[in-house]
């Protein structure tokens, strides 16, 4: 998948955890049958369409006419119009779009970086969701930031993202905050979630030089590193973003 609004592509790690979290929000509910899944700042649909192509029924929640329009042609041309379902609005709001728990599983992917009240957004993710639904949270991480402005010599930006309190890296930054670890748990928790995995993404792949990674043979030796790096409490905190896990 391309990238969409500043959001990265999806890694394999993270489209390996939204298929973990899709199985068990099947077994929490004991049914063989498609999911509803609520695809919140979906875009054009990069995920919304993989998800739908298992079988599951989408709902993608995102303020942009525009990416909705491309959302409704994207699914047109794969033949997935009547399992993906575009309504506009944002993240805040979705308890007035849509249906009190009637969700399984809830994505909310590159959007408490941006949105005016993190907070708010996943109270309302909360809300949306069913008993024993599942949440899927992506957030960029600001120890990537600073160490990737670090290797590309870019130290006054370095530093601002090092010591401001929301760690931008300047006041042009196209994000509004990022996370880490414990204070992205602490959100996901204080709306009523409990966090059950927590992994890392794209921790060595935005630091690779381009020939490196195009070498023959690279790019399978580059998964197999962000396999092994998603789980590891050490390297996590290099990751440039990390996959939650939580339960409603």
């Amino acid at each position: 998948m391309a990238k969409e609004r500043g959001r990265p592509a999806a890694s394999t790690v993270l489209w390996d955890g939204v298929q973990q979290l899709l199985a068990d929000a099947h077994g929490a509910g004991g049914a063989d049958g498609p999911l509803s899944v609520v695809d919140v700042g979906g875009g054009t649909g990069g995920l919304a369409v993989r998800v739908a192509a298992l079988g599951h029924r989408v709902v993608v929640v995102d303020p942009s006419p525009d990416a909705l329009a491309a959302l409704q042609r994207r699914t047109a041309e794969a033949g997935l119009s009547e399992r993906v379902r575009a309504v506009q609005g944002d993240a805040t709001e979705l308890a007035a779009l849509l249906p009190a728990g009637g969700a399984d599983v809830l994505l909310c992917h590159g959007v408490l970086e941006v949105v005016d009240d993190p907070a708010a957004a996943l109270r309302a993710a909360h809300a949306v969701l069913r008993p024993g639904g599942r949440l899927s949270v992506l957030v960029a991480q600001w120890p990537a930031t600073v160490l990737a402005r670090v290797l590309a010599g870019q130290l006054p930006q370095a530093l601002h993202a090092l010591s401001d309190a929301e760690h931008r890296w300047s006041g042009t930054d196209p994000l509004r905050r990022r996370f880490d670890r414990a204070s992205a748990a602490r959100l996901a928790e204080a709306a009523g979630f409990t966090v059950t995995a927590v992994e890392g993404t794209r921790t060595f792949s935005d630091l690779v030089p381009a020939a490196c990674a195009e070498a023959e043979g690279h790019a399978g030796l580059l998964r197999e590193l962000e396999a092994l790096a998603a789980r590891s409490p050490e390297l996590q905190a290099l990751a440039g973003h990390l996959h939650l896990h939580a339960l409603r």
